[in-house]
């Protein structure tokens, strides 16, 4: 069965997030030991709160380390909602501070021409071409639930797969190699939030974990 590790630093739904992937076929653990992670077929990084926080907090466990080192071995690596943030080379929300570098771009203040922020709710997001994560949702695209105040500035469009608009279009799906991110909670997405997140299942389970 795969297995995928939901990187536990402290932030973030952990739980639901578990509990979401067991409802799609694989076995969950919610763990920061390094060996379990080491073995795992996949990593899904959670997160809700402050970008700062959360990477000292990685880098307080080793797991920054980690993470990078299982994405470099190939490793598939899925970043919820803050943590799809901290995929990211660097974001401004506090302070300025290094993130993990995975994806190349910044994080920056959402541009909401007057909406209220935190952007909460129900968000209509368009699909850009053909993507792992997005197989068998609608092709004129779908809604996921969003919390954040904060959006990903991928350099390349190309690590664009999919984007929303609250006050600005921004995108709220990449993916760059096997590292990928989502800014909404597929988790509490309904169906098709389940739908992704087996989709990136399926991912960790074609990929071969390399020592």
């Amino acid at each position: 069965m795969t297995v995928i590790a939901v990187v536990d630093y402290g932030m973030g739904n952990r739980r639901s997030v578990e509990k979401a992937l067991e409802h799609v076929g694989v076995r969950a653990a919610v763990t920061r030991d390094h060996d379990q992670i080491r073995a795992a077929d996949g990593l899904v990084i959670p997160g809700v709160g402050a970008f700062p926080l959360a990477m000292r907090r990685l880098d307080e466990f080793g797991l920054s380390a980690l993470i990078r080192a299982r994405a470099a071995a190939g490793v598939p690596v899925l970043g919820l909602c803050l943590g799809m943030q901290l995929l990211f080379e660097r974001s401004e929300e506090i302070e300025p501070t290094e993130g993990l570098g995975l994806i190349e771009g910044d994080v920056t203040a959402l541009r909401a021409g007057g909406l209220r922020i935190p952007h909460i709710g129900w968000n209509d997001v368009s699909f850009r071409g053909d993507a792992l994560l997005t197989d068998g949702l609608p092709a004129e695209g779908c809604a996921f639930y969003h919390v954040h105040s904060f959006a990903a500035r991928p350099t390349r469009p190309e690590d664009v797969v999919g984007t929303t608009e609250y006050g600005e279009a921004f995108a709220t799906i990449v993916a760059c190699d096997g590292v990928m991110g989502v800014q909404f909670h597929p988790e509490k997405s309904s169906a098709h939030g389940l739908q992704m997140l087996g989709n990136f299942a399926r991912v960790c389970g074609a990929a071969p974990v390399q020592a």
